[in-house]
């Protein structure tokens, strides 16, 4: 079946109008280039296509699914018409800091496909941790920052004066604890697991993880080592040192032997978060291209496939 595919849009605006004359009007031709262009698709489809009534015109079943071809080819002209415009216009030096697991799995494998959409747009990455990417933020040094906070213990923070947060994901907490510690992996109880808690870095929303269930669980035990990268803590756990807890983002297309990764209830969930000042402007800037990028790429994030 060989189509024009301009005239799947004609026999859109018929059915979204109901009739030839209405049509006509809307795509600002004669009522005849409508009639004729009908004609000719049914023709190629060799299907009867409209069915004119007293009423004005209906679809035929066949006529029905070449209207839905018209309303997809609208649909990916309309997006790469936006594509286009907004990747025209969009230019400057865009500077995010987040922190490991976030920039390596929702910021860098999307870069590729940002920078062929908007070539005049550079996004530059700044990694580190929690007090330093807020410091940079304070300081104008970076445009935004990707943080993360433990969202059943997340404080209503007072943000500086201007600045705003936007949510970006919300993911569940694991448990990792070496292959074969517990006799069962069912109903585990926090506070009587055989092996001490490893310790984070305290500015990681995993501490305060650590720290709720200390105090819903009575752990008194000291935690021990302290590890700053997933990495780390999943070899400790994989050497027999420790359990922890880790984000599903941090487990991404990461393969440890020798650790077991458990859904735990209670364990609450990681809330990730962008912070940046508020501009002034009403038309939209670089920055916030960047950010609806940021919110589509960890809106497409699947946390039950990470782990």
């Amino acid at each position: 079946m060989n189509l024009d595919p301009r005239r799947l849009l004609v026999l859109l605006a018929v059915a979204r109008t109901g009739g030839v004359l209405a049509a006509a009007d809307e795509l600002r031709i004669t009522p005849s280039a409508v009639s004729q262009q009908l004609s000719k698709l049914e023709h190629e489809t060799g299907q009867a296509l409209v069915l004119r009534t007293p009423k004005g015109s209906v679809l035929t079943p066949a006529g029905l699914a070449m209207a839905e071809a018209g309303e997809e080819i609208e649909r990916a002209l309309t997006v790469a018409r936006e594509r286009m415009e907004s990747g025209a216009n969009i230019e400057g030096v865009v500077r995010i800091g987040g922190f490991t697991s976030f920039v390596r799995t929702v910021v860098i494998p999307r870069l590729p496909e940002w920078r062929n959409q908007f070539p005049q747009l550079q996004i530059r990455i700044v990694e580190d941790d929690y007090p330093a990417l807020m410091r940079l933020l304070r300081q104008r040094q970076l445009d935004a920052v990707v943080v993360e906070l433990d969202s059943t213990t997340a404080e209503q923070r007072t943000l500086a004066a201007g600045m705003i947060e936007e949510p970006l994901l919300d993911e569940p907490w694991k448990l990792v604890v070496p292959t074969g510690a517990l006799l069962t992996t069912e109903n585990v109880d926090l506070g009587r697991l055989p092996l001490p808690w490893l310790g984070v870095e305290q500015s990681a929303a995993n501490a305060a993880v650590v720290g709720r269930l200390r105090h819903s669980t009575g752990i008194f035990s000291e935690t021990v080592h302290q590890y700053q990268e997933t990495l780390t803590a999943l070899a400790l756990v994989a050497a027999g040192e420790g359990v922890a807890i880790v984000p599903t983002l941090a487990l991404a297309g990461v393969i440890q032997d020798g650790v077991e990764v458990l859904d735990v209830p209670g364990l609450g969930t990681r809330r990730i978060v962008l912070r940046r000042f508020a501009g002034r402007r009403p038309t939209s800037t670089p920055l916030d291209t960047v950010a609806r990028l940021l919110r589509e790429s960890a809106a497409a994030f699947d946390t039950r496939s990470a782990s």
